[in-house]
């Protein structure tokens, strides 16, 4: 068996690899496997994918001479079923650039043991062509490949294996679709077929050097596997533009100067006399007049100097302004395929998908934003692609991401027109359908039903938190007192200290019983309700082995308790639920705009879905409760949020936007 390799032009183009791979056996035990061979090719390539076509060929032919019990059959599927999983790993964790860009094959030749010939396996992916020459016939064999339409959840790349039997003399050429067009463009593969297959290379190698203008405009791959028992031994060649070189010397160049030189006879330069040397005839060097040029003006001089730098700085600027547009060309593309990509997510309309397009057009937008930055001394042309391309990502995101922007939301309540009353509110809070308005600066509280009467409530304490159980609002007062207001009537409780130093953050209510928040100790405080509007001793709730740094200030409970958290990374929000004292999930916040710094969350038993209040982005998130977006609302008017309530159906949301109260149903 003789095996040719032929690379046209690597380096042709930047966004496109190829590559081939020969695998033979190592030992007698792996004969019986015969010998593997892959070709691969990955258009608009990434970065941090250039050696994506070697992670591929060395998990197939690992897998495949893992065992040499298995048939060779068995073990190109169980090499292509591993790749498989190999893809599907990686595109879960947000890498499929190569989706829809990577062709593929994988061939395995193994020596029959009932006759004089060859078992061929073979499959691919892709648009790779492999054609088998017998005699003077040329068979595209691939078309025996019945394609599957890939899956994209499970992610199934590779199907279906063909076989059959080759003899002695048969040429299998596996090339990718580039070289392919050109050998039909140029009619060769009647001409290759022609050639014999004892002299397969050597043929293959006049028909290219008559063809080398041609040749250095493509870029691809051709593997030529000629079958034979003589084991002669394989060459892989590269085709580039270096291999066809115009003739060039110095010589020629410098031609001229030597027949100048020629007609001068140069005189010999004797050294001095000394003594005990033969005296020589001295020989008198010619006369040399050199030729003079008119003396310039000072001043005419530095003119043309500054001239002659202002061109070359010109020149320079233009050469690095095309060097960084042809770059800035190249970041432009790679961001649009990516949107492309995402784009074809959105069209199965499943969740993984939509959750995979989110993702991918998050980053497209980081990206784009960033060019939109440094592209302003770039052409007008160019400005608007990238413009143009941030407006389209933009616009998929809010779609995507459910997000109304909402240019005049309709006003509830205006506590300017109370403003006699001199009360500010901070917070607020809705039961029994009315809305209680509390500061943890001023004392009162403030009443406002669903008609917006509003109605003063005296009472000389000022409120921090406030919290709803069984028709009863819950009002808490630093350090630790408690104000009940049940059917218009006021009554204290003061709850227990449960340490030191304690200093309550948030607070809510499951069931009757307190739980409060101390984010600078990292606890839960929970206080169990006894009867007739009294609580027990206070426990800390966390389990000891949960314990950790709280990085909120705001929680909420529905038989669970869910709370706000960060990473390291700033950018990164979660939602935490945690139930028994222990964390039971952790939801990332997939959203657009990314969450820069959420102030509340909450929800209730009642209620399916979580909401969130970010006055940094003036907003307010609702998501289920496996962290699916349901609905986001934005406003440039709600530009001073403070505080947000549901109401008990959960379709209407309070705002508090300094003095004002804005509404709104979904």
């Amino acid at each position: 068996m003789r095996v040719f390799e032929f690379h046209f032009n690597p380096r042709l183009k930047p966004d496109l690899i190829f590559d081939s791979f020969c695998y033979e056996p190592e030992n007698i035990y792996e004969k019986r496997m015969g010998n593997l061979y892959l070709v691969g090719v990955l258009k608009n390539v990434l970065p941090q994918n250039l050696h994506f076509l070697d992670k591929l060929a060395k998990i197939i032919q690992k897998e495949y001479y893992r065992s040499i019990a298995r048939k060779p059959e068995k073990a190109l599927k169980e090499s292509l079923k591993e790749t498989n999983e190999f893809l599907e790993q990686i595109a879960k964790k947000g890498d499929v650039s190569w989706l829809g860009n990577l062709s593929f094959a994988v061939l395995s030749l193994i020596p029959h043991q009932k006759f004089s010939g060859w078992e061929l396996n073979f499959t691919k992916v892709g648009d790779l062509k492999i054609f088998l020459l017998r005699g003077e016939k040329i068979i595209d064999i691939d078309q025996k490949l019945k394609f599957e339409e890939i899956t994209p959840w499970p992610l199934k790349i590779f199907s279906n294996i063909v076989s059959g039997k080759l003899a002695e003399g048969d040429v299998l050429l596996i090339s990718t679709i580039e070289v392919t067009d050109f050998f039909e463009r140029e009619n060769l593969l009647s001409e290759i077929g022609k050639i014999p297959y004892q002299i397969f290379g050597e043929g293959l190698k006049k028909i290219f050097d008559k063809k080398r203008e041609e040749i250095l405009k493509i870029s691809g791959v051709l593997l030529a596997i000629v079958l034979t028992k003589e084991a002669l031994a394989g060459k892989r060649e590269f085709i580039t533009p270096k291999m066809y070189p115009k003739e060039f010397s110095l010589r020629e160049v410098f031609s001229p100067f030597f027949a100048f030189f020629k007609k001068i006879k140069l005189p010999v330069l004797l050294r001095p006399k000394l003594p005990g040397r033969l005296k020589r005839p001295e020989i008198k060097l010619p006369e040399i007049k050199l030729l003079k040029f008119p003396k310039l003006p000072r001043n005419l001089i530095l003119i043309l100097a500054l001239i002659f730098f202002l061109a070359l700085g010109f020149f320079i600027s233009q050469f690095q302004e095309e060097k960084e547009l042809k770059e800035r060309q190249i970041t432009l593309k790679e961001i649009q395929e990516k949107v492309n990509r995402a784009k074809s997510f959105l069209i199965l309309k499943t969740p993984p998908t939509e959750r995979e397009a989110n993702l991918l057009l998050k980053e497209s937008f980081e990206e784009i934003s960033q060019l939109v930055k440094i592209v302003s001394h770039l052409p007008k042309d160019f400005q608007s692609q990238v413009f143009s391309l941030k407006d389209e990502v933009s616009k998929t995101l809010f779609e995507l991401n459910k997000l109304e922007t909402i240019e005049e939301p309709e006003l509830f309540f205006d506590f300017n027109e109370v403003s006699d009353t001199g009360f500010v509110p901070q917070k607020m809070i809705f039961a029994n359908a009315q809305l209680y308005f509390f500061s943890p600066y001023s004392q009162n509280l403030f009443r406002v039903n669903q008609n917006a009467q509003a109605e003063i409530i005296e009472i000389d304490q000022k409120f921090n938190l406030a919290a709803f159980f069984d028709k009863v609002v819950l009002f808490f007062s630093k350090p630790n007192q408690l104000t009940i207001l049940k059917e218009g009537q006021l009554s204290q409780f003061i709850l227990q200290e449960p340490y030191s130093d304690f200093n309550f953050d948030d607070f809510a209510s499951f069931r009757g019983h307190l739980y409060f928040l101390d984010k600078n100790s990292a606890e839960i405080i929970k206080y169990p309700y006894l009867k007739n509007f009294e609580w027990g001793s206070s426990q800390l709730w966390l389990d000891r082995k949960e314990k950790k740094v709280l990085k909120t200030h705001s929680l909420t409970v529905d038989g669970s308790i869910w709370l706000l958290d960060k990473d390291s990374n700033p950018a990164t929000t979660y939602i935490c639920r945690y139930y028994t004292g222990r964390l039971q999930e952790k939801i990332v916040l997939e959203i657009f705009p990314e969450p820069k710094e959420i102030k509340k969350i909450f929800t209730s038993a009642t209620l399916p879905y979580l909401y969130l209040l970010e006055p940094a982005q003036k907003r307010i998130i609702i998501l289920d409760k496996k962290g699916q977006i349901i609905k986001q609302f934005q406003s440039q008017k709600f530009d001073n949020l403070l505080d947000f309530a549901v109401s008990q159906d959960g379709k209407t949301i309070y705002l508090l936007n300094g003095l004002k109260v804005y509404k709104i149903n979904f």
